[in-house]
């Protein structure tokens, strides 16, 4: 099985035209968008919409988006082999893009910190230490593995990439407890909070953008190949 590194280079992304931008905005196609090959419903104009929305939400016109297409070129390459290890599949990269911006020390007002935006004591349960002299989840390396190792565990219970996703996101205690009261277990037909609504929508959107940037309104200039790696 092969897993794609992009090493393009995302600092030489220019803009195109916008009657190009607008002709791609209006191409949008659904039916091999996935998260780690768990397949976006389609014929679903609910769906659809909230898919399109985030497409759009990351699109050409967005600068922010530049910028987190520069830093996966970085944290990419340390994320990717750590996934690999704990068996996680690596469309997990694109976490750490929606969480914290690949931004390593930023702190939420609910106490969750670094890339992978662990509260205190998530992180001490998954081997980071924690405490006022030191805080190993601004330390990509440390954090990867717990957060690998979190996403494992959350799979176990949830036997569903998307749903760990969710969980994730919205913790997994609020999804198990939609799970119950909808009697469903279906990422994109349950009824959740707004951000944990969206979060798998971005994760693709993330996903599509970065690996075919030029579908979406970047122009690469002297793009190198992916690499692919067994």
């Amino acid at each position: 099985m092969f897993g794609y590194s992009y090493s393009t280079s995302f600092s030489k992304v220019i803009f195109p035209n916008i009657e190009s931008a607008r002709k791609l905005t209006e191409s949008v196609f659904y039916k091999d968008l996935n998260f780690a090959n768990e397949l976006l419903p389609i014929g679903d104009k609910k769906i659809e919409y909230r898919m399109e929305k985030a497409l759009k939400a990351n699109s050409y016109s967005k600068l922010q988006t530049l910028k987190l297409h520069q830093k996966a070129e970085v944290w990419f390459p340390i994320i990717e082999p750590i996934l690999k290890k704990y068996g996680v599949p690596e469309d997990f990269k694109y976490v750490p893009l929606i969480e914290s911006g690949f931004t390593g020390n930023q702190v939420s007002p609910k106490g969750a910190a670094g890339l992978w935006q662990f509260m205190p004591q998530t992180g001490r349960d998954y081997g980071l230490k924690v405490n006022d002299q030191i805080d190993q989840r601004m330390n990509i390396r440390l954090s990867t593995v717990a957060a690998a190792k979190y996403i494992r565990d959350l799979y176990k219970q949830f036997n569903s990439w998307t749903l760990v996703a969710a969980a994730y996101n919205g913790g997994e205690g609020r999804i198990r407890r939609v799970i119950n009261k909808q009697n469903q277990d279906n990422y994109f037909k349950m009824d959740l909070n707004k951000e944990t609504g969206k979060y798998v929508y971005s994760l693709i959107s993330m996903k599509e953008i970065i690996e075919h940037p030029e579908d979406h309104g970047y122009k690469i200039k002297n793009p190198r190949k992916l690499m692919a790696l067994k």
